[in-house]
């Protein structure tokens, strides 16, 4: 039986010990569909040489591997949200977790790498739909501190993970061959989509008008052609015509969304937050771990695997440095907002993790093969700082704009973070093969080269430039991921400066509903 907002499932049931059984229950649905949610970008990083030489592919395809998922899975949260509210949270949750489970498992059997990244991207839109209607339907089910402890359980589910998720990748693809990696998320989905479909109440919005289509398609596409557009740059040329020609469009589809959403009654993105600078700090706040660790997710794996030749266990093993401080220090992110500002503390976290960035630069060219674990220091270094504002992030997003418009921020802060990621790895990836292919020569051939060793295939390189041994290229690779690492170090520290100077100012409005600038919660979102 569908019940509207003005009926909250805890609300109702706040003295019944079975009720409270019902909630958790609930909660544990939604954990195990967000510790699945990191398995489905770092699984396939870690999987991608083993992918690579089962199903081939171009650069650019394998390149999709990761940002097709990402794509679909960022610019659909807002929309997911938007029908979740017409049509019932429940409803969407459940329908997104059996796209989400029948694309996984369909990925598995793939024979061809463009029905891989297809299949890739519409596991992205199942995923927004559970994530985006999972989340919404614990915010009923949910008052007050309950909903603030539970979204942080939520959190911490995501941040294991994330923490996890390379090494169980790892030893799966070592044991039973990268199709394996997919099993683990399909029985997080299961348990989720068993648990939510017994305890979750059914809510809907009964002033929600359904989706607003013209914005939805005009976001979405203008993701998908600038992202193409930045991964065909390295074998194009960024002059040639058909990237000019996917970077213009892209950019006519962004007005064309802007005018949309100025113009419509109910629209997808309520431009209006951002005439609050401290809103607009929290969404460049959001973009600032893409680019210093979410890239590193990615990229960090296929060269550990395919171009330092570790096995996808010890690749697996390396990542829980990097990842592993955000199963503990968000929540101590959020107990120091007793004694300092949240502004500083997340500016102090993103100068740890570019100190941590420009220490894995130096270790990237002057250490050994033989001693891999001397990066564990630098990627230690790079998760402690990232941890600090990723558990105050989702908080601030709802803390700086009046309590009415909390929930567009929420789905406006969701939407930069993921979209961004997708959007940061294909811009790093595209400056990562520039670089490695300045190096090996910045011809034709260096450049298909350095867009081989991008995807971690070091044998397809040797094989387009046999003229350099195996040394040769890693040294090549080495030194162009050196100075990708140093840009965004020097990125890093710029941001803090402009985070701090929006999230310093004072706003009446938002004042008046700040609640707690305090917050603990961490987000599932990638």
């Amino acid at each position: 039986m569908t019940r509207p907002d003005t009926t909250n499932a805890a609300t109702a049931s706040a003295n019944s010990g079975h009720g409270m059984a019902t909630r958790i229950l609930a909660l544990i649905g939604v954990c195990c569909a967000a510790a699945a949610m990191p398995l489905t970008f770092t699984g396939p990083a870690v999987a991608l040489p083993s992918i690579s030489h089962d199903l081939g592919g171009s650069p650019i395809a394998l390149n999709w591997v990761t940002n097709a998922f990402m794509l679909t899975f960022g610019s659909s949260l807002m929309a997911a949200g938007a029908l979740a509210d017409t049509y019932g949270r429940k409803r969407v949750f459940f329908m997104g977790l059996v796209a989400f489970m029948l694309f996984s498992a369909s990925l598995a059997f793939a024979t061809d790498i463009v029905w891989f990244d297809i299949l890739r991207a519409l596991q992205g839109l199942g995923a927004a739909a559970a994530f985006s209607a999972g989340m919404a339907s614990l915010a009923q089910e949910f008052d007050g501190d309950a909903r603030m402890r539970a979204f942080s359980i939520v959190g911490a589910s995501f941040g294991v993970g994330l923490a996890f998720g390379p090494i169980a990748s790892g030893l799966m693809v070592d044991s039973f061959g990268w199709p394996a990696i997919f099993a683990l998320v399909v029985a997080l989905a299961t348990i989720a989509l068993v648990l939510g479909a017994a305890f979750l109440h059914e809510t809907r919005d009964p002033s929600a008008q359904g989706l607003d289509w013209p914005g939805a398609i005009s976001f979405t596409l203008a993701l998908a052609l600038f992202t193409y557009g930045v991964l065909l740059a390295p074998e194009k040329g960024w002059g040639s015509a058909p990237v000019v020609a996917l970077l213009v469009a892209s950019a006519a589809l962004l007005v064309a969304f802007w005018q949309i959403e100025r113009s419509v009654a109910r629209p997808m993105l309520d431009l209006s937050l951002f005439r609050y600078p401290r809103f607009v700090g929290v969404q460049l706040l959001a973009a600032a771990p893409a680019y210093a660790f979410v890239v590193l997710l990615i990229l960090l794996p296929v060269r550990f695997v395919g171009i330092d030749g570790m096995s996808e266990v010890a690749a697996g093993q390396m990542m829980i440095a990097l990842s592993g401080p955000l199963l503990v220090l968000p929540i101590v992110a959020g107990v120091l907002t007793r004694w300092f500002s949240a502004a500083v503390i997340c500016g102090v976290g993103l100068l740890i993790a570019a100190g941590g960035l420009f220490w894995l630069s130096m270790m990237s060219t002057t250490m050994p093969a033989s001693q891999p674990l001397l990066l564990i220091a630098p990627l230690l270094t790079i998760g402690i700082g990232i941890s600090l504002p990723w558990g105050l992030m989702d908080g601030l997003a709802v803390s700086v704009v009046p309590k009415e418009r909390a929930g567009m921020a929420t789905g406006i802060f969701s939407t930069t973070r993921v979209a961004g990621e997708g959007v940061a790895l294909a811009i790093v990836s595209a400056i990562l093969s520039a670089l490695i292919g300045s190096r090996l020569g910045g011809d034709d051939a260096a450049g298909a080269a350095a867009q081989r060793l991008v995807t971690g295939d070091l044998g397809a390189a040797n094989r387009i430039m046999p003229s350099l041994s195996h040394d040769g290229l890693a040294v090549a690779y080495a030194q162009g991921f050196s100075t990708l690492l140093l840009l965004l170090a020097s990125v890093t520290i710029f941001t803090p400066v402009v985070v701090v100077a929006f999230l310093g100012r004072k706003e009446p409005e938002a004042e008046t509903e700040k609640g707690a600038e305090s917050p603990v919660c961490q987000s599932p979102a990638g």
